[in-house]
């Protein structure tokens, strides 16, 4: 949806301002929900055909648009109330507090499909408590490139964890009696430009990469709703991309439920009409009344159609009790719920991933720590989600110092400091001189304002201000037509030479661009939402540079500022003392909210100033260990060298702060495994050079080229014989494992395998000294054919928890799929003879079992 981050420094537009209603107590009565979906008797089509028959053709179209922000609406003379909807997935978002529960890379990271289930169970639980009947959740896009601002929602790069994951999710989810909303359907990749660009992707890797969770989902777990995604797709919008929509979707797949538009995704009404759309959401925009009706009547849109729609909303509104009245009585569930807290925890406990452990500096023990320094800007308070409408308010959530704290215990002390100056901080402290002598004091910047977008003609406004006057944040905008340009200029006089940081930002998706010396350093051009910005200069003492920023403001109050700071005075002597003071620190570093968001898509380094933070920290202390939240890879390469470990804490959910500090000081052994790759350097990445959209003049839209087609993430560097930083399915333990005796038949024919499939056995020991889980993963390599494969792609997977000394066997099932690629000639999947090599292991480069199996006709 199209809410945006609720930032501290960057606003972000929202398009929709709904009612959240606080919860007045410990428990709430949902207005409906006796049985859950599954457990409910279905009603037949001619029911529902009797009922569309009471309608006219005016109720029937009023029906196509929500209505409220977050229902459809209702037809009470046939016994249909309105759907209540919820923002998803990390909890249920839109009434008020709940449960943050981590993201969903996070949840990847556990690669545990039973506590997917059982995490989708209690979203399904807190959805019910506020009268919650369609969840708007999960995301299933794959992890494409780490910047995506979304990515954190999803469950990583590879489809078959993602449909694991979904499978689970869902199931739990609808077997509450709330249906799950699977999204954004599909190739929703990137957040730039996300209306209007065109993802240009091939048959074959639609296929085989970003639509198998979506496919698992309606197959495997009959998930209620899916969203249609805000980009075009081979240059149709998908909520009117009737190849999507209805040969695939509804036709191939059976797909009987409910297709919805994101949040204002809708383009086209009598395009999406006939594209398969059935509802458009908040409201009916454009797919409305005064737009289908004579749609109808000419014969462009036929009345069967508009039926189907009207039938899909009825049968979703039967599976939820919405349709007619539950002889049971409703449930009463509490809001705050001691079991929703309990998942939260286990999915951080399980989701967390030890990257880096040089010297085994962890666990911590008392014994070893008697002063432990935490420092950086993630370290309190919690940062339990990314910005969007993912984001909420939970009850409690526990920060990293918090959790840190609680499991150091009485014996350790805890030193906290953040280390990094605040952005306002670095404005107010920067002294911009005047350009014309005119300004006096701090007073230095000339600002100019223009009627219009392009800073011409006489300013209809003139005066000196401050830069620091001009920033507001944490504010919602009221879009307005753009009209107005701002400029201000001054000088800026450095005391020392050397590396200066200069950071800048606006809101809403105003754009700027910040010369210094008539030279460009900064660059954001307009596109949904934005974080701050920065860039390094190398500055001499006492030689003036003359700055102007060019702003163009698109909503309805300014939001623009920048500032000069000494990358040596980045980081306060109290971090640097307390530092050196402790025996060992912890470095909280990462995105939030403000910088990795629904939205807009954020930088692979690390937001400003962190990178030099850890140097420094890691120069006065050797045992500083790194707390990574992000939806993904980052860019370690200034550090990684310099610290002895590093965890992967993602967005971690309200009980982020007590699973790290549990793994920290060795309460919990970490478990969790690398959902995604983690590039050394961007340009190692096999889609950086095709990972923004590029303007088609000729097409008159910005377009996006999957150029890479299957090799993304794991799939390019095991084919390519490269090695990434962190690989695809890696984790660290404080134990060890051993796999032995991989067993599989040595032939199979193409029939037996479409029928039974085909069972594979690996023996796996627990050689450590204490208990522990490893994650069994079974790739598939084909044989050499007229098409191009990765050299191996992960089928089958499974979590084994084992005590010191355990063995166990574990056996892991493929079917035809397993073996198939997606035939574009045909347009089917298809299983090629040959033989094919089945590759055992605990990571996408580390698979030191292997055997030979030849599929026959």
């Amino acid at each position: 949806m199209a809410k945006g981050a609720l930032g501290r420094y960057v606003g972000v537009a929202m398009f929709l301002l709904l009612p959240a209603f606080a919860a007045q107590g410990q428990y709430a009565t949902p207005a409906m929900h006796g049985m859950t979906v599954a457990a409910r008797p279905p009603v037949s089509d001619a029911h529902l055909d009797s009922l569309i028959a009471q309608l006219s053709l005016a109720e029937k179209l009023e029906l196509l648009g929500g209505v409220d922000g977050m229902y459809t609406r209702a037809v009470p003379r046939i016994g249909l109330r309105r759907l209540k909807m919820s923002d998803g997935p990390l909890g249920v978002a839109s009434w008020g507090p709940s449960t943050a529960y981590a993201g969903g890379v996070m949840l990847a990271a556990t690669w545990d499909p039973a506590l997917a289930e059982r995490l989708g169970a209690s979203i399904g639980r807190d959805a019910r408590a506020r009268g919650v009947d369609l969840l708007l959740g999960p995301g299933v896009n794959i992890a494409r490139q780490p910047q995506n601002g979304r990515n954190f929602e999803y469950f990583g790069e590879d489809p078959w964890l993602a449909s694991r994951l979904t499978v689970g999710y869902v199931t739990g989810v609808q077997r509450q009696g709330v249906l799950a909303t699977i999204k954004h359907y599909a190739a929703n990749n990137v957040e730039t430009d996300r209306h209007d660009v065109d993802v240009v992707v091939d048959e074959r890797t639609l296929r085989e990469l970003y639509l198998p969770a979506f496919e698992a989902a309606v197959h495997e777990a009959h998930v209620g709703a899916v969203m249609d995604s805000y980009n075009r797709i081979n240059g149709e919008h998908a909520t009117q991309h009737s190849h999507l929509n209805l040969d695939i979707l509804k036709r191939e797949w059976g797909f009987d439920g409910l297709l919805m538009s994101d949040w204002r995704a809708t383009y086209d009404g009598v395009a999406a009409a006939k594209g398969g759309l059935d509802l458009e959401m908040p409201s009916a925009l454009v797919m409305k009344a005064d737009t289908l009706q004579p749609a109808v009547e000419r014969g462009t849109v036929s009345l069967a159609a508009i039926d189907d729609k009207v039938r899909r909303l009825l049968r979703t509104a039967e599976r939820v009790g919405a349709l007619r009245r539950e002889a049971s009585t409703p449930s009463v569930t509490p809001l705050d719920d001691a079991s929703a807290r309990q998942v939260a925890l286990d999915v951080a406990r399980e989701g967390i991933v030890l990257l880096k452990n040089r010297g085994d500096v962890l666990p911590l023990t008392a014994a070893r720590v008697k002063t432990i320094a935490v420092i950086g800007p993630n370290a309190w308070p919690a940062v339990p989600t990314g910005g969007g409408s993912a984001q909420f308010t939970p009850f409690r959530a526990t920060s990293f110092l918090e959790g840190i704290g609680a499991a150091a215990g009485s014996q350790v002390r805890v030193l906290y400091t953040k280390g990094l100056p605040d952005p306002l901080d670095v404005m107010q402290g920067t002294r911009f001189d005047p350009i014309d002598g005119s300004a006096t004091g701090r007073r230095g910047l000339r600002m100019q304002r223009f009627d219009n977008t392009d800073w011409t003609g006489t300013p209809v406004a003139v005066a000196d201000v401050r830069v620091a006057d001009q920033w507001v944040g944490e504010q919602w905008s009221r879009r307005r037509a753009p009209s107005t340009s701002i400029r201000w200029e001054g000088k800026y006089t450095p005391q020392v030479s050397g590396a200066y940081l200069v950071l800048a930002g606006a809101g809403d998706d105003d754009s700027y661009t910040l010369y210094v010396d008539d030279r460009p350093v900064i660059v954001q051009p307009k596109h949904d939402g934005q974080a701050l910005a920065d860039t390094v200069l190398q500055l001499t003492a006492g030689e003036t540079i003359h700055l102007r920023l060019d702003y163009v403001q698109r909503s309805d109050r300014v939001r623009a500022g920048f500032g000069i700071i000494p990358v040596d005075s980045l980081v306060t002597e109290e971090a640097k003392r307390i530092a050196a003071h402790a025996d060992a620190v912890v470095v909280c570093a990462g995105f939030n909210g403000d910088y990795e968001s629904e939205g807009f898509d954020r930088t692979f380094g690390l937001p400003w100033g962190q990178d030099v933070l850890i140097k420094s920290i890691a120069a006065v202390n050797s045992r500083t260990i790194i707390s990574l939240t992000a939806g993904g890879g980052v860019d370690m390469a200034p550090w990684i060298d310099a610290v002895p470990a590093v965890l992967h804490t993602w967005y971690a959910g309200q009980e982020g702060g007590t699973a790290l500090g549990e793994i920290l000081f060795g309460i919990r052994a970490p478990e969790g495994k690398l959902p995604v790759t983690l590039d050394r350097a961007w340009s190692d990445n096999p889609v950086h050079a095709h990972d923004v959209p590029v303007w088609d003049s000729t097409a008159g839209m910005p377009r996006l080229v999957y150029a890479e087609s299957l090799m993304v993430g794991y799939r390019y560097y095991t084919t390519a014989h490269r090695a990434p930083l962190f690989p695809f399915g890696f984790g660290l333990s404080y134990t060890t494992f051993a796999m032995t005796q991989l067993h599989a038949p040595s032939r199979v024919s193409a029939q037996a395998l479409a029928q039974h499939g085909l069972d594979v056995q690996v023996d796996v020991a627990n050689t450590g000294r204490r208990a522990g889980a490893e994650v069994v993963q079974l790739y598939v390599g084909a044989p050499s054919t007229h098409v191009t494969r990765p050299a191996k792609e992960l089928k089958a997977f499974q979590k084994v928890r084992l005590q010191s000394g355990e063995r166990r066997r574990v056996t892991l099932h493929l079917t035809d799929r397993s073996f198939a690629y997606y035939d574009v000639s045909t347009h089917a999947w298809r299983v090629e003879p040959g033989r094919y090599t089945l590759f055992m292991g605990n990571a996408s480069d580390k698979t030191p079992l292997d055997v030979k199996v030849d599929v026959t006709e």
